[in-house]
């Protein structure tokens, strides 16, 4: 006689792992690393390979200090250090990137536990910590193609978003204006995207929720959707940050309230805030919220009743 055993999920078995899932992302941010090098020079390679070489050396020197297996081979912390590398200026010296790398994988990551456990993206916390902390350093952009390995001599122009007469949209689509390395060709992070979808990485959902709030509360408002949605780094955090694993709720619904609700926050800061970019505040925001979310919007298990039967709480 066949005994039906019972198992507490996931009931799913596939083949996919956190270091295969991460390669995916790797390749997908190869058009917006190419993109970067080709607007802002050959110091977009150097600032993005500082910020990798150093989220992979404090990851692994951070859990062979603390005797805990190593985890830097499942690529995540190369993962880190290009998005971190994406919210910088090609400007910005590299020891400011190193202490941005610090933050992300010692502060936020593995003081946390390490991957899964983190309650936010490091990147993004990385970034509000550097924006914060060196204010004048990360505000200051090129123009592109200006390439110059020396950070004194660059000519700073303003962002599209600070910008009194942004570009046009054929050149915010290509890349051809002012920003952070990975968020101003916005032809290369939808390419990224395509290519994550193909893969089954990510879902849509959390991106068109981001994108279409943003732009449905842009347009009742007045301004200018296309100009929004191509500036600043709302395709970034939309497609890679946005769809983090470990601080996105789990649920479509939980997805899709997470989405939405990065949208009103980014559009909130930037019609009503003095900085210019809610991206990175909006996706913080909503990572301190994932918990509540998931909460929310968990679902109740096949057969499971209200606790009550015959009138008696059960134990």
């Amino acid at each position: 006689m066949n005994k039906l055993i019972v198992e507490p999920p996931p009931h799913i078995r596939t083949s996919n792992s956190t270091g295969r899932i991460m390669l995916h992302v790797i390749i997908a941010l190869i058009p917006a690393f190419a993109a970067s090098v080709i607007i802002f020079g050959i110091r977009a390679a150097v600032v993005t390979v500082t910020c990798v070489a150093s989220c992979v050396f404090f990851e692994y020197f951070f859990r062979k200090i603390t005797k805990k297996e190593q985890t830097v081979s499942d690529l995540s912390a190369a993962v880190t250090g290009i998005l971190l590398a994406f919210n910088l200026p090609v400007t910005l010296p590299l020891y400011m990137v190193i202490i941005g790398a610090f933050v992300a994988i010692v502060v936020v990551k593995q003081m946390f536990g390490g991957i899964g456990q983190n309650f936010a993206n490091p990147a993004i916390v990385a970034r509000i910590v550097l924006m914060m902390s060196f204010t004048p350093q990360m505000s200051s952009w090129v123009k592109p193609f200006y390439y110059k390995m020396s950070v004194p001599d660059a000519v700073t122009t303003a962002s599209p978003l600070g910008a009194e007469v942004p570009p046009g949209y054929a050149d915010l689509f290509l890349g051809i204006n002012a920003g952070s390395l990975g968020e101003t060709c916005a032809l290369a992070l939808l390419i990224g995207f395509v290519y994550l979808l193909a893969a089954r990485v990510i879902r849509p959902v959390t991106p068109v929720a981001f994108v279409g709030v943003f732009a449905a509360a842009t347009f009742f408002a007045g301004g200018d959707v296309l100009t929004g949605i191509l500036s600043g780094g709302l395709l970034l955090g939309a497609i890679f940050m946005a769809t983090d694993y470990a601080t996105t709720p789990l649920t479509p619904l939980g997805k899709i309230i997470f989405g939405a609700g990065c949208g009103v926050i980014t559009f909130a800061i930037r019609q009503f805030g003095t900085m210019p970019e809610g991206v990175a505040f909006s996706i913080l925001i909503m990572n301190i919220l994932t918990p509540y979310i998931d909460k929310l919007t968990r679902p109740t298990p096949f057969g499971a009743g209200t606790g009550k039967q015959s009138g008696k709480e059960m134990p």
